[in-house]
């Protein structure tokens, strides 16, 4: 290769780069926080919690300081939402997933890359080198329009990080109150246990004094030993519910000693006026669809724009040839030919003038759109149902609070005055200690079930966390052994 023909080719190298770099001036770059202040702005404003993308040993080091503090005093509902907040992987694999959303939208918006090639062929007489760069034209004119739906659905991305970050916080929530009535179960029956321990041991001494009868005796025994097994049960249900909210806070080790708090008291009535425009003003579920369909409408008009030509290539190609030629006298002269050429290749569909990408995109953006109507009106009823039943599961636990519990109460002394009267018999009193236990255990459980609908009524107003009917499964930390206090 010549001087001359590196230099031309140094030339075009140059100018390929200095193309390139006037390009790049109009593209997106990364964000200092990956995205994340948007997340944290949406979620501090929704539930008022604090979230974290642990990416490096400094960021880790505090959210796990933060997270020992939280758990050395008994967990609050709140806490523990907090703890998931900062710990749970699952949460930071959906952080992760942002990141590549983000690296995905700066890739989108890079001008389409060009192609280099460069060719040489020799033999005894002569030598062809050849330089060529190729380029799509049509992805370069639609760049702008293509950036913005990076855009887009980068934002969109966040949106849907944001409803992830709820969902989890709804769930250990509900998860939350789930351990905390497991734990009030468990505390009931072992009292009472202790009673019908106490009372079974007096019936012995007493049926062996032939002070009652043997089937009075056996009653009792029974109903000790029925108590016995309803204690077992609530204990492994108290595990299972531990369980299920460890893997929700993502915890495991040492951390495993933490203790669930109590459930709060009942509130007062929260009372909300048109629930269904607030829903559709705050869901982000709803938030999401919409940015679809406006993404859907951007490629449709991109589509719409480009649909009679799939690709345009401009190549530019530059050959320098240098050969042999023998004149009639029998010498050999050098002959060197140099050729530039400017080929645009336009790939035209024949036989499909578009319309099956214009017809698939048309019915993309018709389905988004039913699609989003559909949700709109399930928000609404989905509004009216959580508040139906944040309402009724709120009058059920004061009727037992206010009314049940206390009567129950009364009927239990009473029986046991009589009874120490001998007015009575004992099936009269264990029916009733039955029936207070049952009483007690139907409190509970409605206690719990009015903060689970609070819980699901909040979030169907902001969205990302659907009702509450079963354990709650959202990414499971690694983990050992449970144990510790309850």
């Amino acid at each position: 290769m010549t001087a001359q023909g590196i230099s031309n080719g140094r030339r075009l190298f140059r100018f390929g780069l200095l193309a390139a770099a006037a390009l790049l001036g109009g593209c997106a770059s990364f964000s200092a926080d990956g995205g994340m202040g948007t997340i944290q702005s949406a979620t501090y404003a929704d539930i008022g919690k604090d979230v974290v993308k642990v990416g490096d040993d400094q960021a880790a080091l505090t959210a796990k300081a933060r997270v020992d503090q939280l758990l050395r005093k008994p967990l609050t509902a709140d806490a523990a939402v907090q703890v998931a907040l900062l710990n749970n992987r699952g949460l930071q694999a959906a952080f992760n997933d942002l990141g590549m959303a983000e690296a995905q939208m700066v890739a989108a918006s890079l001008p389409p890359n060009p192609r280099f090639g460069i060719s040489k062929r020799s033999g005894t007489f002569e030598l062809e080198i050849e330089r060529q760069i190729a380029a799509s034209l049509l992805a370069l004119a639609t760049l702008p329009a293509r950036a913005e739906i990076a855009r887009d659905r980068f934002q969109t991305a966040q949106m849907r990080t944001v409803e992830a970050v709820l969902k989890l916080a709804a769930d250990t929530r509900r998860q939350y109150y789930r351990a905390a009535a497991a734990n009030a179960q468990v505390t009931f029956y072992q009292e009472a246990k202790s009673s019908a321990d106490a009372a079974s041991e007096l019936f012995k001494r007493l049926g062996e004094s032939g002070g009652v009868n043997k089937i009075d005796q056996a009653r009792e025994f029974a109903f000790e030993a029925e108590l016995t097994v309803q204690l077992a049960q609530a204990r492994q249900l108290q595990r299972q519910e531990r369980e299920r909210l460890v893997r929700q806070l993502g915890l495991w080790g040492d951390d495993l000693k933490f203790r669930v708090g109590s459930l709060p008291p009942l509130p007062r009535l929260q009372s909300v006026k048109a629930v269904e425009a607030e829903a559709l003003r705050k869901r982000v579920d709803l938030r999401i669809a919409r940015a679809d369909l406006d993404m859907l409408a951007k490629s449709l008009g991109l589509t719409q724009a480009t649909r009679f030509v799939n690709d345009i290539d401009l190549l530019g190609r530059r050959t320098y040839d240098r050969g042999r030629v023998i004149t009639e006298d029998g010498h050999v002269e050098r002959e060197v030919r140099r050729s530039r050429t400017l080929e645009l290749e336009i790939d035209i569909p024949i036989y499909d003038f578009g319309q099956s990408k214009v017809a698939l995109a048309e019915q993309t953006y018709m389905q988004a759109a039913n699609k989003l109507a559909e949700k709109a009106v399930n928000i609404r009823s989905e509004a009216r149902e959580a508040y139906t039943a944040y309402r009724a599961n709120y009058d059920i636990t004061r009727q037992y609070q206010n009314n049940v519990l206390p009567l129950r109460k009364i009927i239990l002394d009473q029986s046991l005055l009589q009874y120490s009267g001998m007015l009575t018999d004992v099936t009269d009193l264990i029916t009733d200690a039955r029936n207070r236990i049952l009483s007690n255990v139907a409190a509970i459980n409605a206690r719990r079930d009015f903060w689970i609908a609070h819980t699901d009524f909040k979030h169907a107003l902001i969205g990302g966390g659907s009702g509450g009917g079963g354990p709650a499964t959202v990414a499971a930390a690694s983990g050992g052994d449970a144990g510790g206090g309850h």
